[in-house]
């Protein structure tokens, strides 16, 4: 599957398409995401999000002419009030997800990133935008409530030996 989302991926970025979204809520209709999961030993935070009714990493939608790192840096203190911290340097994992929930219908491909949280620190997130957050243990993350990548995503970061 990962190498089909890659492909697919690839093949959008070479049809020269608008690759961010330039109006809310899917204009264009694909666009491109930034994931991120803060990880801290065996624990991922997630946020219960208000439009897709799901417990997500955070995220957001990658700027025109921002680099979707950039993007990571910027929703993590925009989302969290935390300065991102880097455990790899490249997203560890990368999706085409149909969107659900209350703007359900368009494509993000997503860079699924990884940060270096601390659940000792106080939780602050935005809420206009998420319901709750919360630490959870990775082997107890709600993967029928969540991205349907989560699970895979669980595995790489496990065999990646950041969570610890």
């Amino acid at each position: 599957m990962e190498q089909s989302h890659r492909d697919e991926t690839l093949a959008w970025i070479d049809s020269g398409a608008q690759l961010c979204r330039v109006a809310k809520p899917a204009t264009p209709p694909r666009h491109l995401v930034s994931y991120f999961a803060c990880v801290d030993g065996d624990h991922i935070l997630l946020v219960d999000h208000r439009n897709a009714r799901l417990w997500l990493p955070t995220g957001g939608h990658v700027e025109p002419g921002e680099h979707p790192r950039a993007t990571v840096s910027r929703e993590a203190f925009e989302e969290l009030g935390i300065t991102a911290a880097f455990p790899l340097d490249a997203p560890l994992m990368i999706t085409c997800t149909e969107t659900v929930g209350l703007t359900a219908g368009h494509t993000d491909v997503s860079l699924w990133y990884v940060l270096a949280g601390d659940r000792s620190a106080p939780l602050i997130f935005d809420t206009s935008e998420f319901e709750s957050a919360r630490w959870f243990p990775l082997a107890d993350v709600p993967l029928g409530r969540s991205d349907p990548h989560m699970g895979r995503f669980l595995r790489k970061l496990a065999a990646t030996r950041v969570a610890g």
